[in-house]
């Protein structure tokens, strides 16, 4: 095993990996890094991030760019805990499996209007994700749930374009779906 990465080597590498002008090269460059850091063992996180709630998954901040160009958050999903469908608010982002395994839906909107009413989605693609496997998403495409698939405590790094500090999940009605305003925050 490598030695340990530590915060100062792992942040350097994302400077240098958002450094680009488009989200699918930033996006390539950060999947990179996250699976390289992830797949050898040389990323640890604090046992305080680990730790799931019970209520809902937990999101906590790793680090926030001064620049403003991106976030990293740590999230852990206990047992049966899942996103509602939702989207990004047109933020890109990289999302690692760091310990477990994820179920991620990705989605497609196949008519209404997602800005003022009644979507209606198709699921596009089901994956099963474990250690150090990494997925993107680039807006438009950013429609996705994210669920546990292990009986015991998953945790994934997500990597933002920016702070997302909201986004929009979209509650079954008659017809599709209807989108709603949600806040995000972080776990204490």
């Amino acid at each position: 095993m490598a030695a340990a990465l530590n915060a100062t080597e792992l942040i350097r590498q994302l400077d240098e990996a958002v450094a680009t002008r488009d989200d699918e090269s930033r996006c390539l460059n950060v999947k990179k890094v996250l699976i390289d850091s992830v797949s050898d063992g040389r990323m640890t996180l604090p046992a305080a991030f680990l730790q799931p709630v019970p209520d809902r998954y937990a999101r906590r901040l790793l680090h926030r760019d001064p620049q403003g160009r991106y976030t990293v958050i740590a999230m852990v999903w206990g047992e049966g805990q899942s996103t509602p469908l939702h989207d990004h608010a047109g933020i890109w982002c990289v999302e690692c499996v760091y310990q477990g395994r994820i179920t991620v839906t990705s989605y497609s909107v196949r008519g209404g209007d997602p800005e003022t009413g009644v979507v209606k989605f198709e699921p596009e693609r089901e994956i099963v994700a474990g250690r150090g496997e990494a997925g993107a998403l680039i807006p438009p495409f950013e429609y996705h749930t994210i669920a546990n698939a292990d009986p015991t405590p998953s945790v994934t790094i997500h990597v933002y374009g920016g702070e997302m500090d909201h986004c929009h999940i979209f509650s079954p009605v008659s017809g599709g779906h209807r989108r709603q305003y949600r806040e995000l925050s972080y776990t204490a």
